[in-house]
């Protein structure tokens, strides 16, 4: 699950993670698109990003929950440009963890490092608040291609992780599985889009 809130960039994120692209002028999602990639992890193993891209204007909010209930993992987006979508985060995370339980796994994007010049939150402050959600954190720029698989492969290690730590304390010493999340492990959230100017993602 992608969380952040208007323009600052998720869809543009997982793209660019899934098909290598990139639009300057990414529309905004509308309803829901599902995504999948399929990566190689450290010891052998594989694992499979089952991604579910949803529209979170305030019409469609009232089914954020169906989603977050079956979330194994959220990144957390905000624009570097704009403090409002760092202090949306924080809300995410309270309304995720509600719903989704303590136990999910988080990153944090800092997204259009790109931007760099028209920055408006300090990554002192990202790092900081990543660290106390025990979140990894990561700068991000679809457009520049940086960050942007660490931060999904973060996710996909930390989940691979839990299953085997989840086999092991269920006596299965056998084979690990190497299949991260459900059918629908990570998903994305897109807020009601705010009339501003200046890059999309």
């Amino acid at each position: 699950m992608l969380l952040g809130e208007g323009r600052v960039g998720k869809t543009s994120l997982l793209l660019r993670y899934v098909e290598n692209t990139f639009s300057e002028t990414q529309t905004p999602t509308v309803q829901a698109t599902y995504l999948s990639k399929r990566v190689a992890l450290e010891n052998d193993g594989a694992a499979t990003l089952n991604v579910w891209d949803t529209a979170g204007q305030e019409r469609f909010h009232a089914l954020g929950p169906i989603y977050y209930r079956d979330a194994d993992a959220a990144v957390l987006v905000y624009d570097i440009t704009d403090s409002d979508s760092f202090d949306r985060v924080k809300s995410w995370v309270k309304e995720l963890r509600q719903i989704a339980g303590s136990e999910i796994s988080l990153a944090v994007c800092a997204n259009k490092s790109d931007l760099e010049r028209a920055r408006k939150v300090s990554q002192s402050d990202g790092e900081t608040y990543a660290k106390s959600i025990g979140a990894a954190f990561f700068s991000t720029s679809a457009k520049a291609d940086k960050g942007v698989a660490q931060a999904f492969m973060s996710v996909a290690k930390a989940l691979d992780a839990k299953r085997g730590k989840s086999a092991a304390g269920g006596g299965g010493a056998g084979k690990k599985t190497s299949v991260v999340g459900r059918s629908r492990s990570l998903k994305i959230a897109e807020e009601e889009m705010k009339p501003r100017g200046g890059d999309c993602c």
